[in-house]
This record gives structure tokens, C-alpha cells and sequence, in this order.
């Protein structure tokens, strides 16, 4: 399977995303807010360096629930 690369404002959005969630896990650790979400640290670490741009949905609300950012706020921090 053959995945069409991603255009440059879907990298922006995931880096994005990825400073959103890093911001709203504050001073909490890595290995803390990705045990609290069911994901590896590695994972996390991706998503929030934009390595990830576009993680899975279940992802992202696993993550903001953890670091107790609503997804209405996130929705709003991360253009469409």
C-alpha cells in the first residue's frame, strides 16, 4: 500500500496538535500522561514533535483526556 504524502498544511497541523497537547500536559512526564492515555512514550513523544501529523482519532481524545484538555478546546487550537 502506497500512502500519498502529506501536503505542508498537514504537517502544520500536526506540529500543531502535537504543541497544543505538549502544552496542556504541562510539567507532567511523558511516561506519566502515555500511561494515563494506553499509549507508548514513544507515541507520544511522535505526536507531539509533529512526527505524527495525523494520529488516530482514539489517540488524540486518549491524550486530551489524560491532560484534561476538552476536545472542544482542542478543536479549537488546531485548525480544520
Amino acid at each position: 500500500m502506497v500512502r500519498v504524502p502529506l501536503t505542508e498544511a498537514e504537517r502544520a497541523r500536526g506540529e500543531r496538535l502535537g504543541a497544543v497537547l505538549r502544552e496542556a500536559r504541562g510539567s507532567r512526564s511523558m511516561v506519566e500522561v502515555a500511561a494515563e492515555a494506553g499509549i507508548s512514550v514513544e507515541t507520544l513523544r511522535k505526536i507531539e514533535t509533529g512526527r505524527i501529523p495525523t494520529p488516530a482519532f482514539f489517540t488524540v481524545v486518549a491524550v486530551a483526556d489524560a491532560v484534561g484538555l476538552p476536545l472542544e478546546a482542542l478543536r479549537g487550537a488546531v485548525p480544520a
